[in-house]
């Protein structure tokens, strides 16, 4: 082995602690950058296996009620692969073990064997005898949540009829890997699940024998979607067709697509923080390894090596370092990529899991790490290039200290030990500024990730307190005239009553346009109000729109501007309308005008879609009995269980990512705090064995490198809390989309949290320093020669 390889490793064994610290930030630069791109990459694959394997569709579409006669003009639109016809209805749950009301979707099984669309992925059991009228599939987060098993009985309230069915298998969809139910946030497969049964089945309870209600597309490669949309949409309105959608609005597509767009805005934002942190260290750490080895330096270049090879042992040294990070971060980064894709997996339920080790990853990574750890190597090779042999031998000249200290001595009125931590920091100041600004970016990564705590508890205290302040909606199976708001409010429990009607629609400004459900309310509502942005309750206009905040912005469109909306229900009108204010909407994207009046430009009759309740808590059972039992009821909502469904998910997941972050700002905070402890103790040591000789005790030494360490860290908390606030709003950018739009809300707690965190890893770092203060053997560091 050359020697200059030999002092490689020596100086590995020697400076381990530091040279392990810098490895552990470089480490998380690399888990992050291959669990995210390994975790996305998985998701993707595997959703991509899955879709295929399954023959999953490109487009969708319901209508009332269409012959099965018109399927062969459907399949001969130019571009159409393939076409089914299915029915797809919603029922409601009738189960011992739950008092609350719940929904099932109902759907036909496919038809055609291997070649038939959204094909079910059958996890235990068999599938129904296709004639028979009480066999059902459900689908596994249904099954595990109610504990149902092959054999178990099941009761569905369908078309205000109960019937038993009998379970004889459970199966995963393609079409529900995220099964949201109407009305809700989150999924809950206690209150909501997919039942697929025979076609025979579900015809002969809905009265569709020879007619399907809704119809899936596979289409042809290079097929336009939006052509094939348009056509099939001008062959269902004649039988109320609501309006095909595409793959990108398929509401499990579109919820699976925002959860990828996370985790890229992560790969985008937390790999770089790391990388420059590290390549700080490596700076700071080098440049003080250079100054201690001045005279072997010179001594090197004395016995004719050149500064080329010198620099490129420091330059190995300092790979060294990142090879140990990067094997570290790539065996982490896939454990966790793995462990996270298979939470999503789960979560999203996959039938099975493709697990990416893609090489490319770790190779990018590995080249983009060793870059950012030679690049802070290259000013130390710099200095080493331009030291001749004959400086290098010869001890460096003491620090200049200048006279402006004495200022901010008498300004802050330090003792003598607070001059020399203030000289010492302000006598290498890029060094002092490197140590701040590390310590500032573990204060910036928790404030960047606590954040989401204070916005979420907004969004619910909006959503629910203050916007839809009702306890219960319930949505009738069609719509249903004025009076059915009597009949509402006459079952038990029900205190107060209000009236909505929803239409989808599709809403149009100059070249942009986006599908929709208008919501028509009372004048002044009640119980489910429209807020401003300033959170003041809005009246609902009596000839104009009222459009959220996300779809105003999706659309380009400003309060005065006209916008075309074509209804996809009833009499399919298309009418141009004004935008009459802007709202506040957190989920999806909203429009909403005075009830009668989006009747009348409907053309309709006075009619609603349902009604949102406010109950009597002590007769919410009786309530709940009532509501499954009425003939005209399509399904309910309960604001309470929405909310909790809502807050558990979000708990369960936002405290494995706080446990991530607070370990990555954990590392960063203790990597900086000791490698700048380290390097002042190296280069401090013979002044603090000098005091300790002329008297000073333990505590008055260690205090004075302690104190240097508190002014860095407390320096780095306002600095820390600005760039977490700058990196918090990127985030809320990047995570917004037409399924929902974050909040920012963040408030003192997040920075007090946050700066108590960085300060204890600070801490614990700082008191394996002082050990080794108090173990200063004062003989051996006098007699070394600076």
């Amino acid at each position: 082995m050359a020697p200059l390889r030999r002092k490689v490793l020596r100086d590995l064994v020697r400076l381990w602690a530091q040279a392990l610290a810098i490895a552990l930030v470089l480490a998380a630069g690399v888990a992050t950058l291959v669990l995210g791109n390994g975790a996305a990459s998985s998701l993707t694959d595997t959703r991509e296996r899955y879709y295929e394997t399954y023959r999953f569709a490109d487009v969708f579409a319901d209508v009332k009620r269409a012959p099965l006669a018109l399927m062969a003009e459907i399949r001969g639109i130019d571009g159409v692969l393939s076409a089914a016809a299915r029915i797809v209805k919603l029922g409601l749950l009738d189960l011992p073990d739950m008092a609350e009301p719940g929904t099932i979707m109902l759907v036909s099984l496919p038809e055609g064997g291997s070649g038939a669309l959204n094909r079910l992925h059958l996890k235990a059991g068999r599938m129904p005898d296709p004639q028979s009228l009480h066999e059902v599939v459900v689908s596994e987060g249904f099954a595990a949540a109610h504990r149902l098993r092959p054999g178990a009985a099941l009761g569905v309230v369908m078309n205000g009829q109960r019937r038993d069915l009998v379970i004889t298998g459970i199966a995963l969809s393609p079409e529900f890997i995220y099964a949201l139910g109407p009305g809700e946030m989150m999924p809950d497969p206690r209150r909501f699940g997919i039942a697929w049964l025979p076609r025979a089945s579900l015809a002969a309870a809905y009265d569709l024998e020879g007619a399907f209600s809704n119809v899936v597309l596979k289409l042809a490669p290079g097929a336009s979607a939006d052509r094939v949309i348009d056509k099939l949409d001008h062959m269902l309105a004649p039988y109320g067709g609501a309006g095909a959608t595409g793959r990108a609005d398929q509401v499990s597509h579109a919820f699976l697509d925002a959860e990828l767009k996370q985790l890229d805005a992560m790969v985008k934002v937390l790999p770089p923080i790391f990388l420059l942190i590290a390549a700080m260290l490596v700076n700071m750490t080098l440049s003080r390894l250079v100054t201690l080895e001045r005279e072997q330096i010179g001594l090197l270049k004395a016995i004719g090596y050149s500064s080329r090879a010198i620099g490129q042992h420091y330059v190995e040294f300092v790979l060294a370092i990142a090879i140990l990070g990067i094997g570290l971060g790539s065996l982490v980064g896939a454990w966790l990529g793995a462990g996270l894709a298979g939470l999503y997996a789960r979560f999203f339920s996959f039938p099975f899991l493709v697990f990416t080790r893609d090489p490319q990853i770790y190779v990018i990574a590995a080249l983009i790490t060793a870059g950012a750890a030679v690049t802070g190597a290259l000013w130390s090779v710099r200095t080493i290039a331009a030291l001749p042999p004959a400086v290098a031998m010869a001890p460096p000249a003491p620090p200049v200290y200048r006279a402006r200290l004495r200022s901010i001595r008498h300004l802050l009125a330090l003792r003598q030990t607070g001059v020399m931590v203030a000289r010492h920091l302000f006598r290498w100041p890029m060094r002092t500024v490197s140590g701040v600004f590390g310590v500032a970016m573990s204060v910036a990564v928790l404030v960047a990730s606590l954040w989401s705590f204070g916005s979420i508890d907004h969004m619910i205290d909006v959503t629910f307190s203050r916007s839809e302040r009702h306890d219960a909606m319930v949505v009738f199976g069609t719509a249903e005239p004025m009076r059915a708001v009597y009949d509402a409010a006459r079952l038990p429990g029900v205190m107060q009553a209000e009236t909505f009607r929803s239409i989808p629609a599709r809403i149009s400004h100059k070249a942009l346009s986006r599908r929709v459900s208008v919501m028509g309310r009372p004048e002044t509502p009640q119980l489910s109000r429209v807020l401003a942005p300033d959170l003041r309750p809005m009246a609902m206009p009596e000839a104009g729109l009222l459009l959220s905040e996300a779809l105003a912005e999706t659309l380009r469109a400003r309060p005065g501007d006209r916008v075309t909306v074509e209804f996809l229900d009833g009499a399919r009108r298309s009418v141009s309308l004004p935008v009459s204010g802007i709202s506040l909407g957190y989920v999806g994207l909203g429009a909403a005008m005075e009830l009668s009046a989006l009747n009348r430009v409907a053309g309709e009759g006075p009619v609603i879609s349902g009604v949102t309740l406010m109950l009597d808590e002590t007769q919410k059972a009786a309530f709940y009995a009532a509501a499954k039992a009425a003939p005209g009821t399509g399904f309910v909502t309960v604001t309470a269980l929405t909310v909790a469904r809502f807050r558990e998910t979000l708990a369960e997941n936002i405290t494995i990512m706080i446990t991530v972050f607070v370990g990555l700002a954990s590392i960063i905070a203790i990597g900086v705090v000791y490698n700048f402890a380290r390097i002042a103790l190296s280069e401090q040591g013979r002044e603090l064995a000098s005091l300790r000789v002329l008297g000073f005790t333990r505590a008055e030494v260690s205090g004075i490198v302690l104190r240097e360490l508190a002014a860095i860290v407390l320096l780095a908390q306002p600095l820390g809390w600005l760039i977490g606030y700058g990196i918090a709003v990127g985030m809320v950018a990047a995570f917004s989309s037409d399924l929902y739009r974050v909040p920012f809300v963040i408030g003192r707690e997040v920075y007090a949290t946050a700066s108590l965190v960085v300060c204890a890893a600070a801490l614990a770092s700082a008191l394996s320093i002082r050990g080794r203060i108090n173990n200063l053997d004062m003989i051996e560091v006098l007699k070394t020669r600076e």
